[in-house]
């Protein structure tokens, strides 16, 4: 096992069950040693985390919505993200930039190579801004939009990305699975529609493949 610095992603929709199989990876990190950072797009800063309240409940046009979210995604990369990678943590990111592909991208229909420019722009690295910061590991939740409406169905009042129609999210599906098409390496599709023994069991099992984390040892 590594004790290099891992940055890993979490994408897929509102009700697809990202927040309980983080927090379980995240435990699983620190058993094996290793110090984790939890964070969260847009949000994860002071400055991000005002930015995100903006994003989701004013009324604002496309372009701007994306600025916004690059904007929160500079400020979360350089104060700690980055600093993060180089003390060597873990870090868990609840979404990364193939939200904003995936949502603002396909599901607003924003012009994609435009994202594609401040995606080069805002996640420079450090010292060579040829190379562009990524998940070293995508996990995406794919379920169907319906389902997870009916997971919703009740939680809580919708914010402006929730109270879309089904065919939006259709079409942040199709997003996602563009990106992952796109960066095939760099992304593992977990079926989100499973019990949820099953859905750890694929997130565990691909951590696991690429030495990251040890194999779980049976109970009994």
């Amino acid at each position: 096992m590594s004790d290099r610095g891992l940055f890993i992603s979490f994408e897929g929709i509102d009700g697809a069950g990202k927040s309980t199989h983080v927090q379980a990876l995240a435990d699983a990190f620190r058993t094996a040693g290793r110090h984790v950072t939890l964070t969260r797009e847009p949000g994860g800063t002071p400055l991000a985390e005002k930015l995100r309240a903006l994003v989701l409940n004013d009324p604002m046009d496309p372009l701007c919505e994306a600025l916004l979210m690059f904007a929160a995604r500079r400020d979360h990369l350089r104060q700690v993200i980055e600093p993060a990678l180089a003390r060597g943590d873990v870090v868990l990111c609840d979404r990364f930039t193939d939200a904003t592909f995936a949502y603002q991208g396909h599901g607003r229909g924003f012009d994609l190579q435009v994202l594609r420019q401040l995606e080069a722009w805002v996640q420079a690295q450090p010292g060579d801004a040829t190379r562009c910061r990524q998940p070293d590991l995508t996990v995406w939740f794919d379920l169907a939009p319906e389902v997870a409406a009916a997971r919703l169905a009740g939680a809580r009042l919708p914010d402006r990305f929730e109270s879309q129609p089904a065919s939006f999210f259709a079409r942040v599906a199709q997003g996602y699975a563009s990106r992952l098409a796109e960066q095939p390496a760099r992304f593992v599709r977990v079926p989100a529609d499973q019990p949820v023994t099953a859905v750890w069991r694929d997130v565990r099992q691909a951590f696991t493949q690429r030495g990251w984390l040890p194999d779980e040892v049976p109970h009994g």
